[in-house]
């Protein structure tokens, strides 16, 4: 243990609390990175993972899953799956042979045992930033100029969830991110309603984690789409309210001192070169273990064993009733804490979060360029190593949450960036979700395909591209050709999730929510019920 005592002039501590910064927590950084020696900028050494790791698993190929005959009956008598789904299973005498169809279906019956949550971020300042969006292409922003800066400022003013997820072909805004998730959510909810005829439990409740600058905005926000059409009749046929959501406010982090001002850290105390001045940030999205603790604890109360985390901006995020049931049954067999979404690698995946391994074996994120060299991961690719991006999607075993929450939050790496700015230079520690994989055991890796499940937007401009309205690209001299091919990939991706996802259909060009009715007998002739 060190020694070092950190203490606040009175002024620092009253110019940070009037900020709306955690002074406590805050301390708590700087000891654990005094404690640790850390400055938050180490490169361990790391690999990719190898051909055949058997903690990756592609579900797309996968076609049976076994279990053994005492353990799924374990499984299914702790999860009240009823006799007439089992008696369907193949079963050999010794265990039973699921297959993906008989997957969805258990999934299914696993959503009163399941929450969904999303990540929100601030307001869309940066989202909505002409200077960072123009960088991403300047041509693709040339062409959309126009629909960009008549979309922009109102983004700024917003949460990014209650902004739009896409752009219809002529440039109309179409429903936002959060809007489409609830609907998504209460179409899964419908399914199961009407497979198990169940109208009574409470099935994938709806969770959240805001901030001071979104929380009210947010609230405001669901008292009307509590009455939108795209929800409203869901809502009255399932009984369910997404709106209603349990949440959580994150607060801030007072910035730190810069690396050029030595070691240990301090907090940082001259913003804009003032004396006693400081500055509170966010502390990343890693800090949802600490912030969101008393939801998960209350999902757990409630009979909740299985969580699902995500960003609030991408619209690939939704509950997969196949990935589910075959989490369910590694975390019963094998321990498994939770599991991880991570994409291909595509042509134009080329920075990012990527999947690594420690020298000791265990798994976790890095940065390409921070935490492994791209010229690392070229060799190491050319040798037949995976490499796997990121989708900021986990679904968590509640019971290891909840057993582990009090530690969680110490044990999270912190990583500190330098920064210089007109604040001056200062160091902001973040804390990142998925660097958890790192503290895990038995973690899950499910490889996806990026235009299924990971259809994100940092920049607005990539909102654009990813909508129907990306089309003005498509035949750009201008524009570079593997952006052009990435926006086909995404907007097909898109227009997938719409029709199948969230229950849209398109008419003349705009896409339209399809009635509840509809929806009903699409499910049944899916799966029939029960």
């Amino acid at each position: 243990m060190n020694n070092i005592t950190f203490e606040l002039h009175p002024e620092l501590a009253a110019d940070l609390r009037q900020q709306g910064a955690d002074i406590e927590r805050t301390l708590k950084i700087l000891s654990i990175l005094s404690e640790h020696k850390q400055t938050g900028t180490e490169m361990g050494p790391v690999s990719l993972p190898k051909e055949g790791d058997e903690r990756i698993t592609d579900l797309e190929q996968l076609e049976t899953l076994v279990i053994s005959k005492n353990e799924a009956e374990v499984f299914f008598s702790r999860f009240s799956i009823p006799p007439s789904f089992i008696s369907k299973i193949d079963f050999d005498g010794t265990s039973y042979i699921l297959n993906k169809s008989d997957l969805c279906r258990l999934g299914i019956y696993l959503y009163p045992y399941t929450a969904y949550g999303v990540l929100n971020g601030g307001s869309a300042t940066t989202y909505g930033d002409s200077k960072k969006n123009e960088a991403l292409s300047p041509a693709a922003f040339s062409l959309l100029r126009e629909d960009f800066l008549s979309h922009a400022e109102q983004c700024k003013s917003s949460p990014k969830g209650i902004t739009s997820a896409f752009f219809e072909a002529d440039g109309s805004p179409g429903p936002s991110f959060l809007l489409l998730k609830m609907r998504s959510l209460l179409i899964h909810a419908l399914e199961y309603r009407l497979i198990t005829k169940d109208y009574k439990r409470p099935v994938l409740p709806f969770f959240q984690m805001t901030s001071d600058s979104t929380d009210a905005k947010l609230k405001t926000a669901y008292e009307q789409y509590r009455r939108d059409p795209i929800l409203e009749p869901l809502i009255v046929e399932t009984g369910l309210d997404p709106t209603a959501a349990l949440s959580a406010k994150q607060g801030l982090i007072a910035a730190l001192t810069h690396s050029s001002e030595g070691f240990p850290r301090r907090v940082f105390d001259h913003a804009y070169g003032k004396p006693n001045r400081g500055l509170a940030l966010p502390g990343g999205h890693g800090e949802n273990f600490r912030v969101l603790a008393p939801v998960y604890r209350e999902l757990h109360s409630q009979g909740i064993r299985f969580v699902y985390l995500g960003n609030v901006d991408n619209s690939g995020y939704t509950v997969d009733p196949i990935e589910l049931a075959y989490f369910a049954l590694r975390a019963h067999t094998k321990g498994a804490e939770a599991a991880f979404e991570f994409s291909w690698r595509t042509p134009v995946d080329v920075k990012g979060g990527i999947l690594v391994q420690e020298p000791e074996g265990s798994l976790t994120v890095g940065e390409i360029g921070q935490r492994i060299k791209a010229d690392t991961v070229k060799e190491e690719e050319a040798q037949g190593a995976h490499v796997l991006f990121n989708c900021a999607t986990g679904l968590f075993n509640l019971d290891y949450l909840v057993n582990n929450l009090e530690t969680i939050p110490d044990r999270l790496p912190i990583r500190v960036s330098d920064q210089d700015k007109e604040a001056g230079k200062y160091a902001q520690a973040e804390q990142t979700t998925w660097e958890i994989l790192g503290l895990m055991k038995q973690p899950e890796i499910i490889a996806v395909r990026k235009n299924r499940r990971f259809i994100a937007a940092k920049m607005l401009l990539e909102t654009f591209l990813a909508s129907p309205r990306g089309v003005l690209i498509d035949h750009s001299a201008e524009v570079e050709s593997s952006l052009t091919e990435t926006s086909r990939l995404l907007r097909k991706g898109l227009q997938d999730l719409l029709a199948q996802e969230y229950g849209f259909v398109s008419v003349q060009g705009r896409y339209e929510p399809r009635p509840v009715a509809v929806l009903k007998e699409e499910i049944i002739r899916r799966f029939g019920s029960a």
